[in-house]
């Protein structure tokens, strides 16, 4: 069992995470998209600097939703956890 905050509910098959369950896990995942996208109006100026945005950004996120999605992240095979 996770313990700590519940934010994304698991997969039913396969590995990783599902949708948020929480208003915080909605919030995060909004405000990657739009950094993301906020990031894009960087790419005719500096690629490397849209680059390193993107990829600090995708690792934090996914950092962040293994740490908070309810059971952890696990291979599943469609059981009900």
């Amino acid at each position: 069992m996770s313990e700590g905050p519940e934010w994304f509910k698991p997969k039913r098959y396969g590995y990783g995470s599902g949708l948020p369950i929480a208003w915080q896990g909605w919030v995060l995942m909004i405000g990657f998209i739009i950094l993301v996208a906020a990031a894009g109006f960087l790419i005719p100026y500096t690629i490397v600097g849209y680059v390193s945005i993107v990829t600090i950004a995708t690792v934090a996120f996914i950092v962040i939703v293994a740490r908070t999605t309810r059971g952890g992240w696990r291979w599943r095979w469609g059981d009900d956890d």
